[in-house]
């Protein structure tokens, strides 16, 4: 890590980390926020999910959307397809997209996120539960 040159320097530091915080910890009214909930769970991590978060974090904090919250959530189940990643848009059904990289966090951001759009890597549902 570079060394800080000025105080000018520090606050823009302090800034950028405090909007990438407030992009993991907005905790009023979550459900009216899209959640974008990354698999952060041993084989998760093994595959990547620390760089995708990273990713979605910079990206979102880059781009100013502040309706949209990243969390880390532990195993989804889809040992297979990690970095797996789910994201609940307020009013649909969750979707959990596999094999997600820093490439396809700018297509989740920019298709599904922002447009609705649906894209390649969607995970099925393959059962469903007792009530449903």
């Amino acid at each position: 890590m570079s060394k800080i040159k000025s105080f000018e320097e520090l606050k823009q530091i302090r800034e950028q980390v405090l909007t990438r915080m407030d992009i993991r910890e907005k905790g009023d009214h979550i459900e009216k926020l899209v959640e974008v909930r990354v698999a952060m769970a041993t084989c998760g991590i093994a595959a990547g999910a620390r760089n995708v978060m990273n990713a979605f974090i910079n990206e979102i904090a880059d781009q100013g959307l502040d309706n949209v919250v990243v969390t880390q959530t532990g195993c989804m189940g889809y040992c297979y397809a990690e970095p797996t990643v789910e994201v609940r848009i307020p009013g649909k059904e969750p979707i959990v997209f596999g094999e997600v990289d820093e490439k396809k966090v700018q297509a989740i951001i920019e298709k599904y996120i922002k447009k609705g759009e649906l894209l390649d890597g969607i995970i099925p549902v393959t059962h469903k539960g007792i009530e449903d």
